[in-house]
């Protein structure tokens, strides 16, 4: 059995410069899964269907031991989380934050934690502190709870931003971080993002980005959260019932992500 990610087709040439560097979803050919165009014109679609055109490298073999119905998640969330943790080598030891347990953040709690890392949950809600933990945090900050806060500046060496944070955090996040920490980010913010700029000189602070995973990072993946009994929380709806499944994503009360499943058929 196959899957597939939020990307449907890279040249993967070796003349390619993403492509050659596994950052293949930069490539300038790249065809994502939504709402895209094929280089004929043809529309991508997504996976709102029985079926979905997609070029062979990207429909990924699912490990044996995975349940199927939890590849959809990791090949999109989880390989969003997972890619700049292998790209910047978060290993043993290393003190690593999580701001927005969410959709994206409780896949970052638990790789950062098979990785070996110490890992730090920051969430304005105090209720989802039990389930941080069991999910492998090593510690939950409250972030309405002042002393908590204060209790991790100058702590984290990697911190991966997964919420839309308001861009007036961002001071805030740089105080957490030790020096040369690496703040990530795997959402959008609203707005422009403000800093202050002595910030970055006097604690020597990185701020970076990351899109999603290419073919080779969808494989490593796959084959880790196998490996490591990394699943996704989630939420099972028919497909005919997709309105049902939107509206409880649009209302926020989904946890953490909604998988459509189509009924089997002999003829796909």
């Amino acid at each position: 059995m196959v899957g597939v990610g939020a990307q449907v087709y890279g040249c993967l040439q070796a003349d390619c410069d993403p492509c050659s560097r596994d950052l293949d979803p930069h490539c300038p050919r790249s065809v994502f899964t939504y709402n895209a165009k094929y280089p004929d014109g043809q529309q991508a679609h997504g996976g709102y269907a029985e079926a979905v055109r997609v070029d062979s490298n990207y429909a990924i073999k699912l490990p044996a031991s995975l349940d199927p119905v939890y590849a959809p998640p990791l090949m999109c969330a989880g390989t969003t989380v997972f890619a700049p943790m292998l790209r910047k080598g978060v290993k043993k030891g290393d003190k690593v934050g999580v701001v927005g347990i969410g959709g994206l953040g409780h896949l970052a709690i638990q790789y950062a934690s098979a990785l070996g890392a110490e890992v730090y949950a920051f969430s304005h809600s105090p209720n989802k502190r039990e389930q941080c933990l069991e999910l492998g945090a090593t510690h939950f900050i409250d972030t309405s709870n002042k002393e908590e806060v204060e209790g991790v500046k100058r702590t984290l060496n990697y911190l991966f931003v997964t919420s839309n944070s308001q861009s007036n955090q961002y001071n805030e996040f740089i105080s957490w971080m030790d020096f040369e920490g690496q703040i990530v980010l795997l959402a959008l913010p609203k707005g422009q993002m403000s800093f202050s700029a002595g910030e970055f000189i006097r604690t020597e602070v990185a701020i970076t980005g990351s899109l999603i995973g290419g073919v080779n990072v969808l494989k490593k993946t796959l084959e880790f959260s196998a490996k490591h009994n990394i699943l996704p929380i989630i939420e099972r709806f028919p497909m005919e019932k997709i309105n049902d499944a939107l509206g409880r994503v649009d209302s926020g009360q989904a946890r953490y992500r909604i998988v459509l499943e189509n009924p089997q058929s002999s003829n796909l």
